[in-house]
């Protein structure tokens, strides 16, 4: 199976679908594809049938009847048999998709399966029944079966505890964002500094520069504000409401207006469950629902505090969602009238800056990392990395840790192999290093992890004084990340 040349990286999803797709075991085989909307899974899925001859069917919004009637159709003009295909009942549909595979290994898809459960709750049971080991169907058939979805919550439900097909697949892909340095390469964009201005607005979703911006790209840093202005904040463009139909389209929402507010909450910088609740007025339990709503869609992500048990915070997993309500919806009604973007987003660079740039800077730092970082420049392979509150009970006092990387316990206490502090737009100084040796030695007090060779490390946006430089060069255990490192370009 070849890769189509106009595919962007996915090296590592196209092989995790060639594996599957060409195991010459005996046997029909299940597989699930997910993630969130617009990752591009509908193109990668697509390119594997016809690379592999095989059947691809898209579901919509649909009746059963009707449902069944354009799987017939489909799989009519994909086969070409004697007589049409007129199937009235899905277990007929999906022996008849079991049939493709008697000869030889075929993919066989059927994307946004969610739609087709909505009107028939008892598919994947039937799925279950067709797939039953020593069926006969099953065992004369090597069809490679890929159920695809972009409801998160759902999909993630389909392999679980005691659902149906649990148990029953041979493959489970997510397909991911890409990560801040694959974004910029897909945006054909060199200056890390603008790389990461854009990433904050967009995130890593393919479908937002080749559909929805037309292939515009910022042409240099000067270009950014123009970008935003022609782009985002215009409402001639589909990343104008795409904020909004994101929230829409999931099944699990059905009332979006405590949801929106929930994100709203966090986009004010609301991090934990008592601000968001303070922030709307209600009890923390009223919101409880809701916020695993959001997660269970992926579009909230919970984050443990590293230093402090049960105390968790919360942030938008999707850059676009938090750059909407942290810019966007504050000023809806000005910026749907034509002509007004560029004035709104004067107005609104600085609090871009703080609420979106800001956080999305550091938590690109964890990613950092978490994923990028050698190993042996933190001192081991980190197990988990997060951020956290380190609390000084003589100054009664607590310190924000925006980086804070966690080793193997080993049987033993946990190293912490790494602490950092992360600047956007701040020079960074010898005063941020001796915060993070203060930091250092209160961690080591309190005693939960071993701090005995704790790198301490700094991040930033805007770059390092001398006097930081020197005290860096001077000490093995003290590390300036830039963001020519960050994006791996020095």
């Amino acid at each position: 199976m070849d890769k189509p040349s106009d595919m962007f990286d996915r090296d590592y999803e196209w092989a995790a679908l060639q594996r599957f797709i060409i195991d010459p075991q005996a046997g029909a085989t299940l597989g699930v594809v997910s993630g969130r909307r617009r990752q591009g899974k509908t193109f990668l899925l697509d390119a594997a049938c016809r690379a592999a001859g095989g059947f691809y069917f898209g579901a919509t919004e649909a009746t059963d009847a009707e449902s069944l009637r354009r799987i017939s159709a489909a799989l009519t003009e994909h086969s070409r048999p004697a007589s049409p295909y007129h199937f009235a009942t899905w277990a007929e549909a999906i022996d008849a998709l079991l049939a493709l595979g008697q000869e030889r290994p075929v993919p066989v898809v059927i994307d946004e399966f969610p739609y087709l459960v909505k009107a028939n709750p008892e598919l994947p049971s039937l799925f279950q029944e067709a797939l039953r080991p020593l069926r006969d169907q099953r065992t004369a058939s090597r069809s490679r079966l890929l159920l695809c979805g972009s409801a998160l919550s759902f999909m993630g439900r389909l392999l679980a505890g005691n659902a149906p097909l649990r148990g029953r697949a041979g493959l489970d892909l997510l397909v991911r964002p890409l990560d801040h340095r694959l974004a910029a390469d897909f945006w054909e964009i060199t200056d890390p500094r603008l790389a990461l201005q854009v990433h904050a607005v967009v995130g890593g979703t393919p479908a937002y520069r080749r559909e929805f911006a037309r292939g515009d790209s910022p042409s240099g840093p000067d270009d950014f504000d123009s970008w935003v202005t022609r782009t985002v904040l215009n409402p001639e463009t589909p990343l104008f409401r795409e904020a909004r139909y994101l929230l829409a389209e999931e099944p699990d929402l059905r009332d979006t207006t405590l949801y929106l507010s929930v994100l709203a909450a966090v986009a004010e910088g609301n991090a934990t469950r008592g601000g968001m609740a303070g922030y709307l007025e209600r009890k923390a339990t009223d919101i409880a629902h809701p916020i695993n709503v959001l997660e269970d869609a992926g579009l909230l992500h919970r984050d443990a505090d590293v230093f402090r048990e049960n105390r968790p915070t919360y942030r938008i997993a999707e850059p676009l969602i938090a750059f909407y309500h942290a810019i966007m919806r504050p000023v809806w009604d000005q910026l749907e009238r034509p002509g007004n973007a560029a004035r709104v987003w004067q107005a609104s660079r600085r609090r871009f800056t703080s609420n979106v740039l800001g956080p999305h800077f550091e938590q690109v730092c964890r990613d950092w990392a978490l994923h990028h970082a050698d190993p042996d420049s933190l001192g081991g392979l980190p197990a988990r990395v997060g951020h956290g509150v380190v609390h000084d009970t003589k100054a009664r006092t607590g310190y924000e840790v925006d980086v804070a990387a966690i080793g193997i316990a080993d049987g033993t206490k946990a190293p912490l192999l790494a602490i950092g502090e992360a600047k956007w737009n701040d020079t960074m100084g010898i005063a941020h290093l001796e915060r993070l040796r203060h930091i250092r030695d209160l961690v080591t007090q309190a005693g939960r992890y071993d701090t005995a060779h704790t790198r301490l490390l700094c991040f930033s946006g805007a770059g390092f004084n001398d006097k930081l430089r020197a005290a860096a060069e001077a000490s093995p255990d003290v590390q300036l990340i830039d963001l020519a490192q960050l994006y791996g370009r020095n």
